[in-house]
Formats: structure tokens, sequence, C-alpha cells
């Protein structure tokens, strides 16, 4: 399965009888989780289900707007609503006479409230909810459509910025060595600064220990390649991978941080390094911007 982006929208028209058809839209946003909200007529607590279902099957991430609304023919009779008219014109005037306003309800408010026409031709039980269903169908892969198109464009990103990430580590590899000579004579002094000073011989060896593992810089520099090749293996495979490149990157921007610790306080050879893991946690971050909209 192809890596999909969170983003999309999609929209379909459906004809449920001569006198009602209707428009469901879906549209999707970045989410840490499945987020669904719906946005439907009355009554239709059933068919909500169903689609809630639909979309629990062909979605794994993101913030989804299902909007489902009705629209009656030009030439359907409508009735009005007397009791929801009525009840609601009596509490107009019931509040106008207690604070003491001189107003009239206004009939183009009354008329919009949801409910106060009724159409005189009403779908039979059972007439919408298959058509609703199958054009589902429809709005989903149109949906998906859209955001493989966009995940294939945030692929290429991503890809791109792990080329940015090797390439930084290959040239913090040309620098190591000069590194550790710059390590070499910062612990030589130190051994003699400690041995001038009478310090107790255990001690001198905690010091030079200390020295020795913040020296080299090779174990993070290995991780990072693992973790690069891991990223573009899961790139690869596709599918919902969201989450674990975006672990992947938080890992990796560990190792570029612990990398220009281990070289800070350092001249010479040593600022190219930091040159190289600063451009490396730039490439990180872009990356880790781009994967936040991946399902």
């Amino acid at each position: 399965m192809s890596i999909r982006s969170m983003t999309g929208f999609a929209q379909v028209k459906g004809q449920i009888n001569g006198q009602l058809s209707f428009t469901l839209s879906l549209k999707s946003v970045n989410h840490r989780f499945l987020d669904l909200h719906f946005r439907m007529p009355s009554d239709s607590d059933d068919l909500e289900m169903k689609l809630r279902r639909r979309l629990k099957e062909k979605l794994a991430r993101g913030h989804i707007e299902l909007t489902l609304s009705l629209e009656r023919g030009a030439t359907e009779n409508f009735s009005l609503n007397r009791e929801l008219v009525g009840g609601y014109i009596q509490a107009f005037r019931a509040a106008a006479a207690e604070f003491n306003l001189a107003a009239d309800p206004d009939l183009n408010v009354v008329l919009r409230i949801p409910g106060a026409l009724e159409s005189a031709v009403l779908p039979a039980d059972g007439e919408v909810e298959p058509v609703v269903l199958a054009k589902m169908e429809e709005a989903l892969a149109a949906l998906n459509e859209m955001r493989e198109e966009e995940g294939h464009g945030t692929e290429r990103e991503l890809r791109q910025r792990m080329a940015g990430v090797q390439r930084a580590r290959e040239e913090v590899e040309k620098h190591r060595q000069a590194t550790l000579r710059t390590y070499a004579d910062k612990l030589k002094t130190r051994l003699q600064e400690l041995i001038g000073s009478q310090m107790e011989p255990e001690r001198i060896l905690q010091e030079a220990a200390l020295l020795v593992d913040r020296s080299d810089i090779q174990e993070e520099l290995v991780r990072l390649n693992s973790h690069v090749k891991h990223f573009l293996g899961l790139l690869d495979e596709g599918g919902e991978v969201g989450k674990k490149l975006d672990f992947l990157l938080q890992e990796m921007n560990r190792e570029a941080n612990t990398l220009l610790s281990k070289t800070s306080g350092l001249a010479g050879e040593a600022l190219k390094i930091t040159e190289s893991g600063l451009s490396m946690k730039a490439d990180i971050e872009k990356a880790r911007e781009q994967v936040q909209n991946l399902e």
C-alpha cells in the first residue's frame, strides 16, 4: 500500500428519488489518531453508525469531517410543521411580553428552523441508506486517491532529506580522526596536570576514562546510519508508517545532539563537524514536519 498523507478532500452527489438528492463530502487533516466528526440530518443515527464503521475500515489516522446534506427538488411541495412553528412563536411573544419589547417574529427566520417545513414527498424507509453507503465508497476512493498523491510528494521530499542526513554524516566521518587527535592532545595535557597535582591514581584513571568516553563519535555515526537505512526501508514498505518514521526521526535528532555535544569546545576540524551536525539537524527537523502529516 502506498504512503498516504492525512490531508484530502472528496465530494460526491447522489439521487435518492425524483424529488430528493444529496451531497456527501469528506475532509481530512492531520491528527495523532482517527478523529471522526459528522454533520448529518436529524434522525440518521443508524446511517451514521454504518458510515462510521466504513471510515474506520478504510482510514487509520486523521481528523475526518463527513458532511451529508439533503437537497429537495424545486417542484416539491412542503407543509408547515404547525406544532413546531406555533411553539416558537408562542415562546417569542412570551419573551417579548416579559421584557416589555415591541417586536414580532420574523417569518423568514422561523421557516429556517430545522423541521419547520416538512416535505410532502418523504423517502421510503430504507431508501436513503443503500444509496448513501454506495456513494460513500466512491467518496472514500476519491479521498484516498488524493491522500496517496500528496503522500508521493511527501515521500520524495523525505528521501531527499535522508540523503542530506547521509551526506552530513559522511562529512563528519571524514573529520573524525582529526577530532580524535585533538582529544588525544587534550587528554595528554589533562593527565599531566593531574599527575603534577599529586592526585590519587584512581582519580586520574577516572578523569582519563571520562575523556576517552567523550572522545569518539563513532557510535553515534553508526546508529545514525542504521536509523537512516531503517527509515528508507519503511518508505519502501509503504502503508501506515507515519508514527514509526516520527519515532526514528526523534532518535536521529538525539544522535545528532550527542554528536554535537561531544565535539563542542574543540577547535580546528571539529568546527567542520559542528557545521555538518547542524546541517544534519536541519534536515531531520524538516523531515519531522513532513512526517506529521503522514498516516
